[in-house]
């Protein structure tokens, strides 16, 4: 049985010291360390390649995508709050609500080619009612590899933050559907406390035809 979560780890401290270290280097949220981490051990991001970035305020993310991918990809970057812009004309920002029914449309207006990478750091605002945040993370989550499974080529990767618990299993599952292997990951940034872990799928399956009618 999963405890309570000042059970799980360390108790939440807003300032601590990841907190601190991206203050220092001038990094806009402590999630440049996690996305940083998982870049480091996985191929996840190639140098030129196109990456989607969901949930991307404030940006910490896009920092790290920035110097990884570099000036011959392509950045899209959207969030439901807006992303202070960023200088590189290879990102591109907006305010975006990926569960809103035109959201795939105004996505594609933004960007219609195919994605190397669909990485997603959504996250529900939390209730304090565990199976209702569970079941919201996975909502997006699920959004999120729809994405990367009707945008992606092949060949790509995926990485989404989830909460642990509830359909969690099924929702591995699903992303082995779609890619070859399938990773977890709890970056050394997390925080104590949190049940949050990153799934990372590694070369999308070339989608199988449609059968002949």
């Amino acid at each position: 049985m999963v405890g309570t979560a000042p059970a799980m780890g360390k108790p939440y401290r807003p300032k601590d010291h990841y907190f601190q270290k991206a203050k220092q280097e001038g990094l806009r949220a402590r999630s440049a360390f996690k996305v940083d981490e998982i870049l480091k051990r996985l191929p996840v991001v190639k140098k030129g390649g196109a990456v989607l970035d969901l949930g991307a305020a404030p940006g910490g993310f896009l920092q790290i995508l920035v110097d990884v991918v570099g000036p011959t990809g392509r950045i899209i970057g959207v969030d439901i709050v807006a992303i202070r812009p960023f200088s590189q004309k290879f990102v591109q920002t907006a305010v975006l609500d990926v569960l809103a029914d035109d959201f795939d449309a105004k996505l594609a207006a933004m960007y219609d080619g195919p994605f190397d990478a669909v990485i997603s750091d959504m996250a529900p605002k939390t209730s304090g009612i565990k199976a209702t945040d569970e079941a919201r993370s996975l909502r997006l989550a699920g959004k999120a590899l729809e994405v990367a499974a009707t945008r992606g080529r092949p060949g790509s990767s995926f990485v989404a933050k989830v909460f642990m618990g509830g359909d969690f299993e099924q929702f591995r599952n699903d992303v082995r559907t779609h890619f070859e292997d399938v990773k977890i990951i709890r970056p050394e940034a997390t925080r104590g406390a949190s049940m949050e872990v990153y799934v990372v799928g590694l070369r999308r399956r070339a989608a199988s035809p449609a059968p002949a009618p």
